[in-house]
């Protein structure tokens, strides 16, 4: 232990992504390659002698107890825990959250040390895994408010490879074996789903950690979303999302020393008529089992949307993965007055 295989594994996994700025600690990670980076892992992060560093990700994350604060992180899979080793800037950026975060070493901030804290989920505590929609995100749920993180990879790849790295590793526990099922009849099979609403795709893995997948039904629940913030002049059955993606928005901040920009989590939906950009809570949905009530704020809330008719050109930024998008609409007043003269003229 490691393979060469996986040494240049996890050496080309170590690489921040070039949109996101992060602590001078973190850039000091990610600067190690191959050995050292082993080596860095048993002496500071590993928490017993004999476990194996098995994945590398570089993602940003979400805790429960902070919904609104997104953080840079190395993500560290071991044989024994998920390590997510976190920008120092992520304790000063919520101060009232003082509690969940240990500052005992805050007397260091003037020396030459660089911190990082490291917030660690043994995979023994792990209770389920949701996958959000298209493989865009995932949270990591344990047995307490403070065991929830969700992972906002924003790439089908990075969540699908981890998810799988986890699933291998889970199957290295030793857990006792669930009771045997009890063969249910027809009517108890069919009779108690009294929700009326179909569950999500569940996968029980063999540690008994549940994997549960998005089904058709969020789909669906999200086109009558939309449709409904389209002020219900489509068609529902004509409505179709054709694309899902957690991305940015960029802000210019003019007045700076340099105009330097900041990026603004968003969720963009593209309908065959629409654009929209929605603040999607990652982290609340759906509810834990200790929640004792609803979240403060709804799952998708709409900051911006436009219409494709209105769409007058799209800038494309030359620049390497992410790449920028620049959509520039022309600018219709009373927008509305068009839509209904025309449904007044011609009818349905």
């Amino acid at each position: 232990y490691p393979s060469e295989f996986l040494m240049q594994k996890i050496t080309e996994d170590n690489q921040i992504p070039l949109h996101l700025h992060v602590s001078v600690s973190l850039q000091y990670v990610a600067g190690l390659k191959g050995n050292a980076l082993v080596e860095f892992f048993h002496g500071n992060i590993a928490e017993v002698e004999n476990e194996e560093l098995r994945h590398l990700m570089w993602s940003s994350v979400l805790f429960y107890k902070t919904p609104n604060v997104e953080v840079m992180a190395c993500v560290l899979l071991s044989t024994k825990a998920i390590y997510f080793l976190l920008d120092d800037s992520f304790i000063h950026a919520d101060e009232h959250q003082s509690d969940f975060w240990n500052k005992e070493n805050s007397d260091c901030e003037n020396s030459s040390f660089h911190l990082s804290c490291c917030f660690v989920l043994k995979l023994n505590d792990l209770q389920s895994v949701n996958v959000g929609l298209f493989d865009q995100y995932f949270r990591i749920t344990g047995h307490s408010a403070d065991h929830i993180v969700t992972c906002l990879t924003r790439d089908s790849y990075n969540t699908h490879t981890f998810i799988q790295q986890l699933m291998a590793v889970l199957s290295l526990l030793a857990r006792t074996p669930s009771p045997e099922p009890v063969d249910k009849d027809f009517y108890s099979e069919f009779g108690s789903k009294n929700t009326g609403k179909m569950e999500n795709y569940e996968l029980i893995h063999s540690s008994r950690v549940k994997f549960i997948y998005p089904n058709e039904e969020e789909i669906g629940d999200l086109a009558f979303l939309v449709s409904e913030k389209m002020d219900g002049l489509t068609n529902l059955q004509s409505l179709n999302i054709l694309l899902y993606v957690l991305a940015f928005q960029v802000n210019h901040v003019e007045g700076s020393a340099q105009n330097t920009s900041s990026l603004q989590p968003k969720t963009l939906i593209l309908t065959s008529s629409d654009l929209f950009l929605f603040d999607e809570d990652y982290i609340s949905y759906p509810l834990p089992e200790f929640a004792k009530e609803p979240p403060k704020r709804d799952k998708y809330q709409l900051a911006d949307g436009r219409r494709i008719r209105d769409l007058d050109r799209v800038l494309m930024g030359y620049q390497t993965y992410p790449q920028a998008l620049t959509f520039v609409f022309d600018d219709v007043q009373n927008q509305d007055l068009m839509q209904n003269l025309t449904l007044d003229h011609f009818g349905e």
